[in-house]
């Protein structure tokens, strides 16, 4: 199978540790196509393990700098951990680190942290898609923690973050802030809310209302607790990162966990799905058949459900 020996290459010698073909690894998912598929098949059977930390805020919210101390506190304890920073407004990125996520570079000698940026790259899924399979290359490569930030709160990003095993929603005090997390669906995704930057003006009164909005919030068993944080000097960071692993922890014990799990993969299974019939339909609309029903539509021999009928039945055929 064409691209077979070069999955198997890089993917055998990503999981040997090499850090190149592991960077080279998520470029070819992030692409999508035969070898990311062919990728997909061989990384897909070796997960499982990886425990997935999505953190996204609106921009300047201080999330860079907050994954930027995470990554310490988890090499503190020496643990291994990834980061994807996630950029759908950028259609390249070549896996540089964008923007202010540079600090993050200090950790890049670091043989137990490896970090990545992921953009928009023409995968047909995009990047709700290829995130996921990127997770999943990191989870075979042997890496227990993967964080994935995001640059904003787009539809996207939502998507993006919400996908995983933990999420952080990331404001800041001051007016509107809060107000702004919930219009844009943020206390929805929300396990874990964090107001950094707590050493400004109007920290308190930004958690009281993040708390008021929870008290007239619908949640099950979990209450997403609300950590005050100063990235900057790392104040608080301890104190999320014990969040985590207490929202870990209950999963586990619960189960919920492997639901939220399988649940995510069954969302991943009906966009493809989507994607590929949308796909089909596509290419039906420049054959010589769509034209013939389009023109019968235009003609009113057939109605738009009709006409509609006829080229689903192509999608079968």
């Amino acid at each position: 199978m064409p691209g077979r020996v070069d999955a198997e290459q890089l993917v055998k010698a990503a999981l040997e540790g090499d850090r190149s073909s592991l960077a080279r690894l998520i470029s070819v998912v992030e692409r999508g196509g035969p070898l990311a598929r062919a990728v997909g098949r061989l990384t897909y059977p070796r997960g499982g393990r990886a425990y997935s930390v999505g953190i996204t805020g609106a921009p300047g919210s201080g999330k860079s700098t907050l994954t930027d101390r995470l990554i310490a506190e988890v090499r503190g304890q020496g643990g291994q951990v990834a980061v994807l920073a996630v950029d759908p407004s950028s259609p390249f990125s070549g896996g540089a680190i964008l923007g202010d996520r540079v600090r993050m570079q200090d950790h890049a000698v670091d043989p137990g942290v490896f970090i990545r940026s992921m953009a928009t790259r023409g995968h047909m899924g995009g990047l709700a898609l290829a995130v996921p399979e990127a997770i999943r290359v990191l989870d075979a490569a042997g890496m227990p923690i993967v964080l994935v930030e995001t640059v904003g709160v787009g539809q996207v990003e939502i998507e993006v973050a919400g996908a995983t095993d933990t999420t952080v929603v990331v404001v800041n005090p001051g007016w509107g802030d809060a107000v702004q997390a919930n219009k844009a669906g943020l206390l929805e995704i929300a396990d874990i809310l964090v107001i950094n930057k707590a050493d400004r003006p109007g920290a308190r009164e930004t958690h009281r209302d993040l708390a008021l909005m929870l008290e007239l919030s619908t949640f099950g068993d979990w209450r997403p607790p609300i950590v005050e944080t100063v990235a900057s000097t790392g104040q608080g960071v301890a104190e999320l990162w014990g969040e985590l692993g207490r929202h870990r922890a209950f999963q586990e014990e619960r189960g919920a966990l492997d639901r939220r799990r399988a649940k995510r993969l069954e969302d991943e299974l009906r966009t493809i799905v989507t994607r590929r019939l949308e796909q089909r339909a596509d290419s039906l609309s420049t054959s010589a058949s769509y034209d013939s029903v389009r023109s019968a539509m235009i003609e009113r021999q057939l109605d738009p459900y009709q006409a509609a009928d006829e080229i689903v039945d192509g999608l079968a055929r």
